[in-house]
């Protein structure tokens, strides 16, 4: 399973924002030491294998964030206000202005936007968002707190709150990731 460069690319410039370009340099220096894979140039098009990806969050927690990886969660929030703002190279996806599309529609294009695996499939029902994804194999729960950070600040850019629950995990043993968004007026 691949991420496209572009989860790299936003994470990067997040970062520099908050760190500075000098700490930025550091951290990707001794990451490449580890890692042979962070040497090479990663563009915004570039298939960015989730193990990579995974280990690069990894990183960034531990560096930054006293190995606190509840920080994806963050990560993903960031991710999808930098994509999706009105200068965004994502800002399209944010056209829209009915809830029902958006949740419907939208937030799955969203997902296959960055990934070459899994399915999302999303209902907007009784004013709760049901995102399910299936077709993966990544095990891991801190990646599903990426993904569920991300599609709700998406639903908070569209202007609705939300609060987000994972109900079934793929770390967990269950067959996929279902999340629900019991969304509220901002």
């Amino acid at each position: 399973m691949n991420a496209k460069g572009i989860v790299y690319v936003v994470t990067k410039t997040n970062m520099i924002a908050a760190i500075g370009e000098e700490a930025w340099t550091a951290f990707m220096a001794k990451l490449a030491q580890k890692d042979k894979y962070f040497s090479t140039v990663i563009m915004s098009i570039t298939p960015m294998p989730v193990e990579k990806l995974i280990i690069f969050f990894d990183e960034l927690c531990r560096e930054f964030c006293n190995d606190d990886k509840m920080q994806y969660l963050k990560f993903g929030k960031a991710g999808a206000k930098l994509v999706l703002a009105p200068d965004g190279p994502y800002k399209s996806f944010m056209l829209t202005k009915d809830l029902k599309q958006f949740v419907e529609s939208v937030m799955p294009k969203l997902w296959s936007t960055y990934f070459d695996t899994g399915t999302a499939i999303a209902r907007l029902e009784n004013n709760v968002a049901h995102i399910k994804i299936t077709g993966l194999q990544i095990k891991y729960t801190y990646f599903e707190y990426l993904v569920m950070g991300y599609f709700q600040q998406a639903i908070k850019m569209f202007g609705k709150k939300s609060s987000a629950k994972r109900i079934r995990s793929l770390a967990a043993g269950d067959e996929d990731m279902y999340f629900q968004y019991a969304l509220k007026d901002s």
